[in-house]
């Protein structure tokens, strides 16, 4: 029987829409937030705390490393601080990239949850040690085993919450993690405001106070379930080596999930395609976050300071308002790329990081204005970070994501760990911030040109065998 119009008979297919809800005949179904059960809420709660701990930690270096060296370097060096800040950052990123690389190969032996309590934990402490640096040699080392310590705990919270939030929502829980960062940030901006007043070892007080981010692994050790999914790949994988000893034979996929991960990761071409294309990406977004983005407060305090204002409250608020947007971009780029796709949301972030990062460093003039400048700029440059624990699970099994995701996140920590160094270098040799982060912006152009070549995933299921 026929309907009014030529209506078919048969129900129409259910529609996410923007919003996140479905929608299925035209009537309206449960709000997404409601369709989580309380496991996915704390994996998602973990991977955010764990990540915010990592903003403060690493947003405090940007706000106190120039204070810092003041007080660590002779004072004839004092020129130089920027160059010595930028060598500072680059060897924090340096230990990053490497122990970043290390975790995202553990988690997949040893279990998401664990291997996140191991992270905190380690960079909790060795944060703590930074406040005891005697000269800028020993600070430098310190801020290297302290990114050696913390770069492991971003990999394991995005393959835990990507694994155990639905399909049509995984953009937007990855999104409500990776704002983490961006509130670890303002909570280290607002910190400062207050503690920069308590005289000279208020650099030594920023450091002290991440110690404290240990003891969410005592909730952490009954409070978070580990993900069914690399279970299930873990029992398998024991299994079958357990089978081959004996001298049995396997399967293609069998011997494929017996592998190292690091090597099963370009045993095939699909994956060693993806991977690239995933890794020159990452290093856009990272060179563009380190090479120019941290630079935004010492910028905006040396207008100020210029003005005749107080540099450090100025650089303060700045910070606070670059991570409101960055907020909303972490956030934003989730729900957008629930809605409207991987590829496309994730381009136009490129592109707008490209544009904004010129109306900041020299189109804009005015003090207040560069706050909102900057909020619009956090917005698109650091929350384009979201592209990747949204895309990154979606391209590789469960074998081995957590190695793939960390391999893609950290291999660029250790192509760019020179860009703060290459633009502390060039800030010396401008004389000034604004030439110098241009210069760099244009590594967006990769960005731009590479994000069509991934695979649309919206909405898959994660895969199991690529």
């Amino acid at each position: 029987m026929q309907h009014p119009a030529g209506r078919s008979s048969q129900p129409r297919p259910d529609i996410t829409s923007p919003t996140g809800q479905l929608t299925k005949g035209g009537a309206t179904s449960q709000v997404w937030y409601r369709s989580l059960n309380r496991h996915q809420w704390s994996a998602l709660f973990a991977s955010n705390l764990g990540w915010l701990f990592d903003g403060y930690e690493t947003y405090t270096l940007i706000l106190t490393v120039g204070i810092a060296l003041r007080q660590l370097l002779d004072p004839a060096l004092h020129t130089q601080i920027p160059f010595y800040a930028g060598l500072v950052i680059a060897l924090t990123l340096l230990g990053w990239g490497i122990g970043g690389l290390a975790g995202g190969v553990l988690t997949d032996y040893i279990g998401r949850k664990r291997m996140m309590m191991v992270a905190i934990l380690a960079y909790s402490l060795t944060t703590g040690l930074s406040a005891f640096a005697w000269d800028w040699e020993s600070f430098a080392v310190l801020r290297f085993i302290v990114g050696l310590a913390m770069g492991s705990e971003w990999a394991t919270g995005t393959a835990m919450t990507a694994e155990l939030w639905p399909d049509r929502h995984r953009g937007k829980g990855a999104g409500l993690m990776q704002c983490g960062l961006g509130m670890g940030f303002f909570v280290a901006s607002l910190v400062w405001l207050f503690m920069s007043q308590t005289g000279e070892h208020a650099w030594r007080y920023m450091y002290v106070l991440g110690v404290l981010p240990g003891l969410a692994t005592l909730w952490m050790r009954s409070g978070i379930p580990e993900s069914e999914q690399w279970e299930r790949v873990n029992d398998d994988r024991r299994r079958i080596r357990a089978h081959k000893r004996k001298g049995g034979a396997v399967s293609e996929r069998e011997a494929a999930l017996s592998r190292f991960t690091l090597v099963d990761l370009f045993s095939a071409p699909t994956l060693r395609r993806r991977t690239l294309i995933a890794v020159f990406m990452s290093l856009t977004t990272t060179l563009g976050w380190w090479g120019i983005s941290t630079w935004v407060p010492p910028y905006i305090g040396a207008v100020a300071a210029h003005a005749g204002l107080t540099p450090a409250r100025w650089a303060s608020y700045a910070g606070m308002t670059y991570n409101v947007g960055a907020i909303a971009g972490y956030i934003g780029l989730g729900f957008l790329a629930d809605a409207y796709g991987r590829k496309r949301v994730t381009f136009m972030f490129f592109g707008m990081a490209l544009l904004m990062t010129p109306v900041l460093f020299l189109w804009t003039h005015d003090i207040a204005m560069l706050l909102v400048v900057s909020a619009v700029t956090g917005f698109f440059s650091l929350g384009q970070y979201t592209w990747m624990p949204t895309w990154l699970p979606e391209l590789y099994p469960t074998r081995m994501r957590g190695t793939a995701i960390a391999f893609c996140f950290n291999i660029p920590r250790l192509l760019a760990w020179s860009g703060p160094l290459v633009a502390g270098t060039l800030i010396t040799r401008f004389g000034g911030y604004g030439h110098a982060a241009v210069t760099v912006g244009f590594i967006y152009l990769i960005g731009v040109v590479l994000t069509p070549f991934l695979p649309e995933t919206n909405g898959k299921p994660l895969p199991e065998d690529v």
